[in-house]
């Protein structure tokens, strides 16, 4: 498992132990050996950039799956560059999970997609599924981010005697560190509705987690699933109930177009609509979000 000590990984690794898999995470830090070691998992020092360095750490191990959930994100991305590094890994980084995977032998992977990349535009008010366009580009600066999630899943799907599974989950959220941030700045009324605002699909960590182990157990090769909770709602509503939750003043309400001078964060909040359906993990995965929206969800981390 690669990415076991960041936002999901973090939530998935305990579970996966708990429902009887045997787990060997890389991480590329002692602290994060340490924590590994504490979840019941073997550690790895390893970095999935380095190629050789990769290869060299698994010699020796055996495995029947790979689960990809890394990312170099620690906080909700404001700016283009931001991405840059999760990019890398959604494409450099997935080619070289597939070559650790061919070498320890295993014949089943999970990739973490995003749900955005349906693409950054409105959507409609209909549902989105698995069947309609992913990472199409669009002809302008958000292309970089689309093609790395095409390729991620292109590398996947194609792979030689893999069952590949992506996971498109939605808009992260729980008791996280990133979760938090968003409560703290909500408490000094520094996390402000922009009117308009877009629509966004939330998956709380802990359903994304169960959904994760539900998909490696159960998913069909081949296939992506969306992994969100049952009620899209509007940014400026998630905006609202994360104050709420945080016990904080309603936030204070501001024009779209200040949000301009970040275009990743204008895009996200307000230009993209987007109202995801379960409906092909709940019938194929067995699974349901113990959240079925982020109200519920943000008053258990609240």
């Amino acid at each position: 498992m690669a990415g076991a000590t960041g936002t999901l990984g973090s939530a998935l690794l305990p579970r996966l132990v708990e429902a009887g898999h045997s787990v060997v995470a890389l991480t590329r830090s002692a602290g994060g050996a340490r924590r590994v070691a504490d979840a019941g998992a073997e550690a790895v020092l390893a970095d999935v950039l380095d190629e050789p360095g990769l290869l060299t750490a698994l010699r020796g191990h055996r495995a029947d799956a790979v689960i990809h959930q890394a990312t170099a994100l620690t906080r909700t991305p404001v700016a283009h560059r931001h991405l840059h590094a999760t990019d890398e890994l959604r494409d450099t980084g997935t080619a070289h999970l597939l070559r650790a995977a061919e070498q320890v032998g295993a014949t089943r992977f999970v990739t973490q997609s995003f749900f955005l990349g349906y693409g950054y535009r409105d959507h409609g008010d209909g549902w989105v599924t698995e069947d309609q366009p992913f990472g199409e580009l669009a002809g302008d600066e958000f292309d970089v981010h689309l093609r790395s999630m095409r390729s991620n899943e292109d590398q996947v799907f194609s792979a030689d005697g893999i069952e590949g599974i992506a996971l498109r989950y939605g808009l992260f959220y729980g008791p996280e560190p990133g979760t938090r941030k968003l409560m703290d700045q909500a408490r000094k009324r520094m996390l402000p509705v922009p009117r308009p605002s877009g629509v966004t699909s939330p998956v709380h960590i802990e359903d994304a987690a169960a959904a994760t182990v539900a998909a490696l157990e159960r998913g069909r090769g081949g296939q992506a699933y969306n992994v969100v909770d049952d009620h899209p709602l509007g940014f400026d509503e998630y905006v609202t109930a994360l104050a709420a939750a945080a016990g904080a003043p309603a936030p204070r309400r501001v024009p779209a177009w200040l949000l301009r001078t970040t275009p990743y964060l204008h895009a996200l909040m307000v230009g993209t609509r987007i109202r995801l359906s379960n409906a092909k993990a709940k019938r194929e995965l067995g699974w349901a979000p113990r959240f079925p929206s982020c109200h519920e969800g943000l008053a258990a981390v609240g």
